[in-house]
């Protein structure tokens, strides 16, 4: 699995985001262009310590566990998964500000590449820093995926 740590796939995913526009059609889903990169801002906030997610009760986090891998697998995403409330953006975006979000957040994940200590997650537990590289990279390629790109 790359990783939003390697330099490649960090170029990678600031080239392809370019190839998105405001008007681009998403292949699934309900999101436009412009929500998309502000729903993908929301995990990269999250490993950055900029956003906390509300903490799940016993039962659901024990049913997350049996996700866990599947965050920073090979095996693609299946379309149209349910996120977490915090990440799902239901009012009018700016296309341009979301994008602008979006790419600063990548660029400042990607300099922490020889950070050790990453906050827990709190559905997931802890991760290490190659985890938590796997997952964003994953994330942020289902959904330039999602647009085609």
């Amino acid at each position: 699995m790359k990783s939003l740590f390697d330099t490649s796939a960090h170029t990678e995913l600031l080239e392809r985001i370019e190839n998105i526009q405001e008007n681009s059609i998403p292949l699934w889903g309900e999101m436009n262009a412009a929500k998309m990169f502000a729903h993908c801002c929301g995990p990269l906030k999250v490993s950055l310590g900029k956003l906390e997610l509300e903490k799940p009760n016993f039962m659901m986090k024990f049913m997350l566990s049996f996700f866990r891998t599947s965050l920073y697998d090979d095996k693609p995403w299946k379309k149209g998964l349910p996120t977490t409330k915090e990440y799902k953006i239901t009012q009018d975006t700016n296309f341009g500000n979301s994008k602008k979000e979006l790419i600063d957040l990548i660029n400042e994940f990607h300099a922490k590449k020889d950070q050790t200590t990453w906050p827990v997650h709190p559905y997931f537990g802890s991760f290490t820093p190659e985890q938590w590289g796997m997952m964003q990279y994953k994330h942020l390629d289902h959904h330039f995926t999602q647009f085609g790109v």
